[in-house]
C-alpha cells in the first residue's frame, strides 16, 4: 500500500454523527460513530500486523460465544474472555498455538481451531510440537477454561482457513473446514493439478464423547469456478431448523447445498447435496483481485446475504472512486439464488485504509425484520436493515480512524492494516474483533433491532434453528 499522511477533517462530519479525539493506542471510544451506537467495554490485545513476521504475529481474528464467554481467535492461539459484564470484559487466558489465522468454533467443551498454512520450521501448540509442513485443524478440550487442552490434530493437505459448525449427527460434531487457496495442495509443481486439488470442502467429524478421535470424513467437491482458479470455500454459512442449507462462498461461484431432512435432493450434514450456484458480475472472477468471502442466511431461511473480499483484505477497496461492486453486500433468494438487492457501504474510506465488507451475522429477530451486523476492516462496524432487500438502509456505524504507517524490518514504510475483522450481534450487544486492538463491545439502540432472541451460544456462521 502507498505511503500516506494521516489526517482527519472534523468539519466533514454530518448531523447525527459523533466525533471523538484521536489518541495513540486508542480503543473504540475514540472512533467516529452515529449517535445510536454506544461503546461499552474493551478487552485490549494490542498487536501490530504488518511489521511483525509470521511466527511472531499475534493479531486477533474471528469470534465464537458460549454463555457469558467470548472466544477470540488469534494468530497465536485464542483468547478466552469473560463478557458477563459487557462494560468490563476480562481475559481469562490466552491459549497459545503458533499457527496463523486462528478461526475458531465452539460446541460444548470442544473448540476447533484452523491452522492455515505449512510452516518451514516446527512450531508449538499448547506446548506440543507441530511438525514443519503440517497444516489442518486442532481440537481442544475447554472444560477447564483456565487451561484448555489440545487433544487432537487433524492434518489436511490444503490446510484450514476457516471452520463452520454444521451440527451434530450420530454422536459426532460435524465441522466444515475451508481452505483459502489451492497453493501447496499438491506435491507437484503443476499449477493446474494443484488448483484442481483445492476445489473442495473438507467434512470433519469430532466424536462428542471422544474429541481426541477427530477425523476427516470426506471431501465435498464444488461446482465452478466459472473464470477464476479453484480455491475451495473461503467460508460457509449454515442454517438448520426447517431449512437445512449451507452456502459456501467460493471463488466466483457460491455453492448452496442441502444438508438435512429436506424432500430433495436428500443431502445430509456429512454428505451435502448441491442445490444451485450463485454468481455476480465483477465478483471473484478472473481479474477482479478477490473472491467470494462470506455468506449468511436470514433466520427464516428466505434470504442469503453474501459478501466478497477484493484486495484480499489488505487493500483499500472502499474509496469514493471505487466501484460499488467492491464495497457491497448482496442479497439473494435462498430457494432459487435470484438476486434481490444490494447494500453499498455509504461512507468512503481513505486510500490508506484496508477495507472490504468482511464478516457479519444476522440478528435473530422475532419481528420478522432482517438486520445484518458486520465488521469491515478499517471501515469499522456497521448495522444494516434489509427487510426489503431491494431497499436496504444503514442503521448505525462506528468507523475507526486510519492506523497510520509502520516500518517493516527491511526499512520499508507502509500503511498499517487492521480494523474490524468481524463484528457480530450476540445477546443485546455487538462484539467487534479488532485486528490490532482486541475485543470491543457496543450496544446499538434502534427499534429495528427490538425483540431479538437470546442465545445460549453462538458460532456466527451457524444458525441452529429457524424463526418464523
Amino acid at each position: 500500500m502507498a505511503r500516506w499522511s494521516r489526517f482527519f477533517a472534523a468539519a466533514a462530519l454530518t448531523a447525527g454523527i459523533l466525533a471523538a479525539p484521536t489518541t495513540a493506542g486508542a480503543d473504540h471510544e475514540t472512533d467516529v460513530r452515529t449517535r445510536n451506537i454506544h461503546p461499552m467495554g474493551h478487552s485490549a490485545h494490542v498487536a501490530p500486523f504488518l511489521p511483525e513476521p509470521d511466527g511472531v504475529r499475534h493479531i486477533s481474528s474471528d469470534l465464537a460465544f458460549r454463555g457469558d464467554i467470548a472466544f477470540q481467535g488469534n494468530y497465536n492461539g485464542f483468547r478466552v474472555i469473560d463478557i458477563s459484564s459487557p462494560a468490563r470484559p476480562v481475559e481469562l487466558v490466552h491459549q497459545e498455538c503458533n499457527g496463523d489465522q486462528g478461526d475458531i468454533v465452539v460446541w460444548g467443551d470442544i473448540l476447533v481451531r484452523a491452522w492455515n498454512s505449512k510452516k518451514s520450521t516446527p512450531r508449538t501448540c499448547d506446548g506440543q510440537t507441530v511438525p514443519a509442513n503440517w497444516e489442518g485443524v486442532h481440537v481442544f478440550d475447554i472444560a477447564n477454561l483456565a487451561d484448555p487442552q489440545l487433544v487432537a490434530s487433524v492434518e489436511l493437505p490444503c490446510g484450514s482457513h476457516t471452520v463452520t459448525v454444521a451440527g451434530v449427527s450420530a454422536g459426532q460434531l460435524i465441522v466444515y473446514s475451508n481452505n483459502s487457496s489451492s497453493a501447496g495442495c499438491g506435491t507437484t509443481t503443476d499449477l493446474a493439478t494443484q488448483n484442481a486439488l483445492g476445489d473442495f470442502m473438507d467434512v470433519l467429524a469430532v466424536p462428542l464423547a471422544n474429541p481426541a478421535g477427530a477425523t476427516l470424513l470426506r471431501r465435498e467437491p464444488l461446482a465452478g469456478p466459472a473464470t477464476a482458479v479453484r480455491t475451495g470455500c473461503h467460508d460457509v454459512g449454515v442454517i438448520l431448523g426447517d431449512e437445512n442449507k449451507a452456502a459456501c462462498a467460493s471463488a466466483d461461484t457460491i455453492n448452496v447445498f442441502d444438508i438435512g431432512a429436506n424432500v430433495t435432493p436428500g443431502g445430509s450434514l456429512e454428505d451435502p447435496a448441491l442445490l444451485y450456484t450463485i454468481s455476480e458480475p465483477g465478483v471473484g472472477q478472473a481479474g477482479t483481485n478477490g473472491r467470494w468471502h462470506s455468506a449468511a442466511f436470514t433466520w427464516d431461511g428466505e434470504v442469503i446475504a453474501a459478501g466478497w473480499e477484493p484486495g484480499g483484505g489488505i487493500e483499500a477497496e472502499c474509496e469514493a472512486g471505487d466501484p460499488d461492486v467492491d464495497k457491497s453486500m448482496f442479497f439473494y433468494d435462498a430457494d432459487t439464488g435470484a438476486k434481490l438487492g444490494q447494500w453499498v457501504l455509504p461512507r468512503a474510506q481513505e486510500a490508506t485504509e484496508n477495507c472490504t465488507v468482511h464478516n457479519y451475522n444476522v440478528v435473530p429477530l422475532r419481528s420478522g425484520r432482517y438486520v445484518a451486523v458486520g465488521g469491515h476492516y478499517q471501515a469499522g462496524t456497521w448495522a444494516v436493515e434489509f427487510t426489503d432487500p431491494a431497499a436496504p438502509r444503514t442503521i448505525a456505524w462506528s468507523d475507526s480512524l486510519p492506523l497510520g504507517t509502520v516500518t517493516l524490518p527491511n526499512g520499508t514504510v507502509v500503511n498499517e492494516a487492521g480494523g474490524a475483522w468481524s463484528s457480530y450481534y450476540y445477546n443485546n450487544f455487538v462484539y467487534e474483533s479488532d485486528i490490532t486492538r482486541g475485543l470491543e463491545v457496543f450496544r446499538i439502540s434502534d427499534r429495528a433491532m427490538a425483540g431479538a432472541v437470546r442465545l445460549p451460544y453462538l458460532n456466527p456462521q451457524t444458525q441452529d434453528f429457524t424463526i418464523g
